[in-house]
C-alpha cells in the first residue's frame, strides 16, 4: 500500500505464518539518531537536519503527507481508519504498540532521496551509508555484495 514516491510506509499489513495480521510499522521523522522510546529527541540531532539544505527541500514537497503520517503515528483512529480500507474488520484494540526501529534515510543536498545502498569505501573500512530496507539488510544476497565489494579490495 505505501506510495514509492514518498520517504513514508503508509498503511502497512503483514500476514504472519500464523494466519494472523500485523498492523504497521510506519515510517515517519524521528528526531533522534538513535531514539527508539517514543518520544526521543536529541537537539544535536535536530540541530543537524534543520542545517542540512536537503532536509528542507524534501520538507517542503512533503510536508502535508508528513504532516498526516506523524499525526497517524499518534493517533490511532486515525491510523485506523486508513487500514480499514484493506482489512475492515480492525478495531483500535487491534493496533497494539510495538518497539521501535530505526530506518535511516539518506537525503541529498537537492532534497532527492537515495533509493539505493550507498556505498562509502576508506582504505580500512565500507560503510553502508543507506539500506533502504531494514529487511533488505538481512538479505543474503546484500551479504554477498558487500563481502565481494570487501574481498576484492586492491
Amino acid at each position: 500500500m505505501p506510495n514509492p514516491d514518498l520517504p513514508f510506509l503508509g498503511v502497512h499489513l503483514t500476514l504472519m505464518m500464523d494466519g494472523g495480521v500485523t498492523v504497521g510499522p510506519n515510517a515517519v521523522m524521528g528526531f533522534a539518531r538513535e531514539g527508539y522510546p517514543k518520544w526521543s529527541m536529541n537537539r544535536k540531532d535536530i540541530a543537524d537536519f534543520v542545517t542540512f539544505p536537503g532536509f528542507w527541500k524534501i520538507a517542503r514537497k512533503q510536508l502535508k503527507t508528513g504532516a498526516v503520517e506523524q499525526w497517524n503515528s499518534v493517533y490511532k483512529p486515525g491510523y485506523l481508519e486508513l487500514v480499514r480500507k484493506y482489512c475492515p474488520q480492525l478495531t483500535t484494540a487491534d493496533l497494539t504498540p510495538e518497539p521501535a526501529g530505526i530506518r535511516a534515510q539518506a537525503v541529498r543536498k537537492d532534497g532527492s532521496m537515495v533509493e539505493d545502498f550507498l556505498f562509502y569505501d576508506t582504505p580500512r573500512m565500507l560503510h553502508v551509508c543507506n539500506a533502504p530496507s531494514p529487511a533488505a539488510t538481512s538479505a543474503m544476497p546484500i551479504g554477498d555484495l558487500i563481502a565481494s565489494k570487501v574481498l576484492n579490495r586492491g
